[in-house]
């Protein structure tokens, strides 16, 4: 019987540890940003290839928890080439003057164990909302994991001027997907 309750306590131990760490090293390259929008009927998908960004996270110590996520604008990868350059233009993204979108934090939210939401300033093409976004994490092997989804409206943010502000081609929801990969120490 004390084998058994040793490995427990030593398994909650572990488990404690994996989520008493600090996550503070965003890792691009094992993350993912993507999008989807409908255009005329059909749910169209996309993603950056480029972001970098900034990550304090224990969720023992939310007070402190902070992050910061910059997307270049002109990474972006729609799955046709001519859609790619002709979203980086000015009545679109207009990535010439505004080359990222930023997204920081302003507070952090248990919800539970694994679930927050994380209150912060979006901005895209100079313009900043407010938003809350809900976020899952999980530890494991001193590898922590965000994932989520959140909502904007692409006219908040000016993206389709002209004859794409109506949204009769382009519907105005824009869904955000994002799994975010961190590291860190003690």
């Amino acid at each position: 019987m004390k084998s058994i309750a040793g490995i427990i306590a030593l398994s909650a131990a572990l488990v404690t540890n994996a989520y008493a760490l600090e996550y503070n090293q965003v890792q691009p390259e094992a993350s993912e940003i993507r999008f989807s929008y409908t255009q005329m009927g059909v749910t169209m998908r996309g993603g950056f290839s480029r972001f970098t960004g900034e990550l304090r996270f224990n969720p023992e110590q939310l007070e402190q928890a902070y992050v910061m996520i910059e997307v270049d604008l002109a990474s972006i990868d729609t799955g046709i080439r001519e859609a790619d350059t002709e979203v980086t233009q000015p009545v679109w993204l207009h990535t010439e003057a505004f080359p990222t979108a930023r997204f920081e934090s302003s507070a952090v939210e248990a919800l539970d164990e694994q679930n927050y939401t994380v209150s912060g300033h979006l901005t895209i093409k100079g313009t900043t909302q407010d938003i809350s976004v809900p976020a899952s994490f999980a530890a494991e092997n001193g590898v922590g994991g965000f994932s989520g989804a959140f909502r904007i409206n692409r006219a908040d943010f000016a993206i389709g001027e002209g004859m794409w502000a109506s949204f009769d081609m382009v519907a105005n929801a824009v869904e955000v997907q994002f799994q975010i990969t961190a590291t860190g120490g003690d």
